[in-house]
């Protein structure tokens, strides 16, 4: 088996989706998967959500969406009972069951069983942080966070120098 072959392998277990689509964001393991979504994009879509408007272009994917307005979830875990809307999540999903968290934040140091859901909390930590501590760099999120911390320094006993 060749090297790429495997690695598109291994993405089954991994859950590793990482070809994105620029126009939706909808994240795909193999590109040749992301270029056949891309054809969506471009085409004629017969199916519409009346809840929200969205349109489809099969049926199957309009009934698929329409359980985020009604909160179905056919696909439940064998080993914990969560339950999902699409298979693809439970299949993913699953992998926390099987494999060992090997996939560490350097932020934070949380552990993760699949790289992508890892990725995804990444993205939490490289937010913008405009509020930063005067006393020791810090970044928060949040002004009010800042306020919090700051109590911190208030409470240090001073050096002696």
């Amino acid at each position: 088996m060749y090297k790429s072959a495997f690695t598109r392998h291994q993405r089954i277990h991994t859950g590793e989706r990482p070809f994105v689509c620029a126009e939706c964001g909808k994240c795909f393991s193999q590109n040749i998967h992301l270029e056949k979504h891309r054809r969506n994009h471009e085409t004629e879509k017969p199916f519409s959500c009346l809840e929200c408007g969205k349109t489809f272009m099969k049926k199957s994917s309009l009934v698929k969406h329409q359980r985020i307005h009604t909160g179905e979830k056919p696909y439940a875990c064998s080993e914990c009972g969560r339950r999902f809307t699409q298979r693809c999540h439970l299949i993913t999903h699953q992998s926390v069951h099987t494999s060992k968290e090997s996939f560490a934040c350097s932020d934070c140091g949380k552990c993760f069983s699949v790289r992508s859901v890892l990725e995804a909390h990444q993205a939490f930590h490289n937010r913008h942080k405009a509020f930063t501590c005067s006393d020791c760099g810090k970044c928060f999120l949040q002004k009010s966070a800042l306020m919090a911390h700051s109590k911190v320094h208030a409470m240090e006993p001073y050096s002696v120098s």
